[in-house]
């Protein structure tokens, strides 16, 4: 599968761009932030400013103006990032990024897959407890069940695409859904959808029968 990274429109933030430079991090977070980066142009130049600005305050400890330092990056970043250009990533012909498939071992042959119901499948994978990380499989047209959140979720397309009451997400995208977002993702005809997401918190479902599925699914 060869796809359009320019297409991306939906990025990581600055708090965890930060958060991944710092390695403060859960590991289940890491995951997806890892693999955004490996595909997007954007952040991973973004990402090159913060770890600049981390070197250069180890490197003058005492004698750096850190809010000089900030400033200056973040002068970069709204510019372009033109000081700190990534290496456009080479096209795959497969659905994982390098990043995801070195972690797995292997790409989407080698998922082992449990079914959750109504043709929705996941896989979560081994991560440390503060947080966790699934892979979602969810057919063209399928709609996940409403819900909310107590924590944060970050869910990263790579393959497919859905919508929400918010927006339209494809693979490359990313979104950011906390405690205030209340969504009901659906996957859009055609191809299987397919997600990489990680969660700090249990989700927060409306409906009975989820709510049971739940303790089930560890979601």
């Amino acid at each position: 599968m060869t796809s359009d990274m320019s297409q991306i429109k939906h990025h990581l933030s600055d708090e965890l761009l930060m958060g991944y430079a710092a390695g403060t991090l859960p590991e289940a977070f890491n995951l997806v932030v890892a693999t955004h980066i490996s595909i997007c142009d954007e952040c991973r130049a973004r990402l090159g400013a913060y770890e600049a600005v981390g070197g250069a305050v180890l490197e003058d400890v005492g004698t750096t103006d850190m809010s000089s330092t900030l400033s200056d990056v973040f002068d970069i970043i709204d510019a372009g990032g033109t000081e700190f250009r990534a290496e456009p990533a080479a096209p795959k012909s497969d659905i994982f990024p390098d990043a995801l498939r070195d972690y797995i071992g292997g790409d989407l042959d080698s998922v082992k897959w449990r079914s959750v119901g109504m043709g929705v499948k996941q896989a979560i994978l081994p991560t440390s407890r503060s947080a966790s990380a699934r892979l979602l499989y969810i057919p063209g047209g399928a709609q996940m069940p409403d819900h909310g959140h107590r924590g944060t979720e970050l869910t990263l397309v790579l393959q497919g695409a859905f919508k929400d009451e918010d927006d339209r997400f494809a693979r490359g995208d990313i979104e950011i859904a906390t405690e205030a977002d209340h969504h009901t993702p659906v996957a859009e005809e055609g191809e299987p959808c397919i997600c990489l997401a990680a969660t700090d918190a249990p989700l927060k479902f409306d409906g009975m029968i989820a709510r049971i599925a739940q303790k089930f699914a560890r979601i």
